[in-house]
């Protein structure tokens, strides 16, 4: 019983903004009143360059799978694992420290694939590389990793509350990036390095 401690633990990791804890330590603009106003690794490559980017890329990822790999260590069941995935995702897009507006979740939610299971964070992160290094559209990069996330989960780890759990995370992705699917359709959603 004492592992769902875990997930209230989970949340308020999520809840560090990898963007604007990096932004401000690098004397940069705050990412949510700044280009996109998303608090996310892209918004912070626009205004703060590859090296702001990527601290903040890593610490994102890492808020979703430090919390899986402690629930792990502790031989956590899978119902606490998804749950504990969920809270730091949550944490992340709703973060309780930064007035409930965070980020869109793609790099957080690949931490947690990656905390279920190396192997299914590979094979979203190179689903994620393929199709923006095609596109050059990492929205579009992001939701097509989600797509196939769950299928990933239970093809890999045959869970089904794990699959569940991904199945949710997606679904809450393609809905924080209602915007973005729109200027997709449009032909206007902004492409890496430009």
């Amino acid at each position: 019983m004492w592992h769902w401690l875990l997930v209230p633990v989970a949340y308020l990791l999520g809840s560090l903004s990898s963007a604007v804890i990096t932004s401000r330590l690098m004397g940069l603009p705050d990412p949510r009143e700044e280009g996109s106003k998303n608090p996310g690794a892209t918004n912070v490559l626009r205004l703060g360059g590859k090296k702001a980017a990527i601290i903040t890329l890593f610490g994102d990822i890492l808020k979703g799978v430090v919390p899986l790999a402690v629930a792990k260590a502790l031989a956590a069941p899978d119902e606490v694992l998804a749950a504990v995935g969920l809270a730091a995702f949550l944490g992340h897009l709703y973060p309780v420290f930064f007035g409930f507006k965070g980020g869109k979740g793609a790099a957080t939610a690949l931490g947690v694939l990656a905390g279920y299971s190396w192997l299914v964070g590979l094979a979203a992160l190179s689903t994620w590389l393929a199709v923006a290094f095609v596109s050059r559209i990492s929205s579009l990069a992001a939701l097509t990793a989600a797509t196939l996330a769950p299928v990933y989960v239970w093809f890999l780890l045959h869970s089904p509350v794990l699959t569940v759990s991904s199945v949710i995370t997606s679904a809450i992705l393609f809905w924080r990036h209602k915007d973005n699917i729109q200027r997709i359709r449009r032909g206007e959603e902004s492409k890496i390095g430009r």
